[in-house]
């Protein structure tokens, strides 16, 4: 494994990992509350190591064993964190973003942002909007007020947190009432099975992006984390392939 190292941007120290090589760079976007250790990003990154590919892993602010509190975090914030990292330290002159659930959403962000330099996006149980569609109006009400709302999880967590910081920041960053205005190839693999993000999200996704290349695999008894040898195998499929 390759040591972590530090990059500085945004008055925050953002923990990364990255492998040099051919293009085109790969960067992986972690879910809500993760980080780049998880099995996802490290089998990714191994495989790129194996390739000669260059590879970006990073951990958002607050996350991880980067700097900051994970209450003063935003989507917007990790879009500009990963888009400095990029710039500062990915080689290639096009990307190729995985993005995790959460980082399903920023991909999005990050691959509107990037512009003529993204090559293709793989979404896995990517979740745009969850700040509508995965909130009761009850909670919502209480996310307006300022109220950091907690709820169980399927993992064995803590009960997990949102942020009426995050969550008003989510709402300014919706995306799937209109067109995205995404052109490079897309793939979305969503397990039929997930219980956390509807596999309806994928196919609206579909709907919303403007690029002509986009396909959704939908995974029969996949959950929502997709971290089974077979899931993980197809993950590495698709990205090669791209």
């Amino acid at each position: 494994m390759m040591t972590t190292q530090f990059h500085e941007t945004g008055g925050q120290r953002i923990a990364y990992r990255h492998n040099a090589g051919s293009g085109p760079a790969v960067i992986f976007l972690p879910g809500y509350m993760s980080d780049m250790a998880g099995g996802k990003a490290t089998a990714v990154f191994d495989r790129c190591v194996e390739q000669g590919r260059e590879c970006l892993l990073l951990d958002y602010s607050g996350c991880g064993e980067s700097d900051g509190d994970f209450a003063d975090g935003s989507l917007s914030q990790w879009r500009d964190e990963v888009l400095s990292l990029i710039d500062a330290k990915v080689t290639s002159d096009k990307v190729l973003i995985i993005g995790s659930s959460m980082g399903g959403w920023l991909m999005l962000l990050v691959g509107m942002a990037l512009g003529e330099r993204l090559h293709a996006l793989i979404g896995i149980a990517s979740a745009p909007d969850f700040s509508d569609w995965g909130f009761t109006d009850t909670q919502k009400e209480s996310l307006r007020a300022g109220t950091t709302i907690y709820r169980e999880n399927n993992y064995g967590y803590d009960p997990t947190p949102t942020h009426a910081l995050f969550w008003k920041d989510a709402e300014a960053n919706r995306l799937l009432d209109g067109a995205i205005g995404i052109d490079a190839p897309v793939r979305l693999i969503h397990g039929q099975d997930d219980t956390d993000v509807p596999p309806e999200t994928s196919l609206r996704l579909a709907r919303a992006l403007t690029s002509t290349d986009v396909q959704v695999t939908l995974i029969k008894g996949g959950d929502h984390r997709l971290s089974r040898e077979g899931d993980i195998a197809l993950l590495l499929q698709t990205m090669e392939i791209l």
